[in-house]
């Protein structure tokens, strides 16, 4: 086990069995990241306090909704004047996915530069390439796991399809809330026939601008305008989609109240007309809804 910081050390699963060890490094905190129940790794007397995140060292393994939960964790033994431990099995890619967030949100550093410090201290760390990624989305979201943020929402998106692959099943708390039966002075937007409420403005998933005509290199040329614009809204799924969506990849997105054709979904992504890739796509056209704002009428 080496020492990462003021109070952190990262280690290996072997380290818990040291007792020696743990006891001149005073540490009192043992997160384990790791598929393996820890429970048998410590002494039962000894008096940790422990934190376990069962995961496996798989790109497809889910780290990010875990981070700031760990490092409260972290920083409730570093600012209490103790010492924490983070392990895996190796001490090479889990343990090393939570140091490194650890580091980026305790000193406001970037990706980069805190995984560089981790190396520094232990060289044969490497984080896997979809640990990699989730490190710099978390770094995007300024360090704050925001459920509410278009970025975790369109991560979450993408973990449901690697985690349900027969899409059989999806957690239903995936769905926002159909807008039709709640109030709100949101900015909405309706079927543009029947003028139904179909989702609201914090259910857009926002995307870079592609590269316009030339991201369609496999279509002719003399059908591609050279224009760099969206003109469809890529969202999150909304209740009203559940139905449509469980079973199946792809298909069409139709309004719940008079069927006309809104749009469509592919869980296997989409791409823009922008020329953006979206994975997954629920896309509704702009020319088949309208955008509805509350006016604030002054007496």
């Amino acid at each position: 086990m080496l020492l990462v910081d003021p109070g952190l050390y990262i280690g290996t699963a072997a380290d818990l069995n040291d007792r020696q060890v743990l006891a001149d490094a005073a540490v009192t905190h043992v997160l384990s990241v790791d598929s393996v129940d820890p429970a048998g790794l410590l002494p039962a007397d000894g008096g940790f306090h422990r934190k376990w995140v069962n995961v496996l060292d798989e790109v497809t393994s889910d780290l990010l909704s875990h981070m700031d939960d760990c490092f409260l964790f972290i920083r409730e033994a570093v600012d209490g004047g103790r010492t924490a431990i983070v392990h895996c099995q190796a001490g090479r890619s889990r343990s090393a996915t939570i140091v490194t967030a650890y580091l980026m949100k305790r000193h406001q550093l970037g990706f980069t530069e805190a995984y560089h410090r981790l190396k520094s201290v232990k060289q044969d760390v490497q984080v896997n390439t979809g640990f990699e990624e989730q490190l710099r989305l978390y770094e995007a979201m300024n360090c704050e796991v925001d459920s509410s943020s278009p970025l975790y929402k369109q991560y979450r998106l993408t973990k449901i399809t690697e985690k349900y692959p027969e899409l059989q099943q999806v957690p239903r708390e995936l769905f926002a809330v159909d807008p039709a039966h709640s109030s709100s002075s949101e900015v909405s937007y309706r079927c543009r026939k029947c003028r139904r409420t179909l989702f609201r403005g914090s259910s857009i998933l926002s995307h870079p601008v592609g590269e316009g005509a030339s991201a369609f290199g496999h279509k002719k040329s003399g059908n591609l305008t050279g224009d760099v614009q969206c003109t469809s809204y890529f969202i999150e799924p909304v209740q009203w989609m559940e139905q449509a969506l469980l079973g199946v990849m792809d298909g069409q997105l139709l309004c719940p109240k008079c069927s006309s054709k809104l749009g469509s979904f592919n869980w296997c992504g989409d791409q823009c007309s922008c020329g953006r890739w979206v994975t997954p796509a629920f896309q509704l056209h702009r020319n088949r809804v309208d955008e509805i704002r509350q006016l604030s009428i002054r007496k």
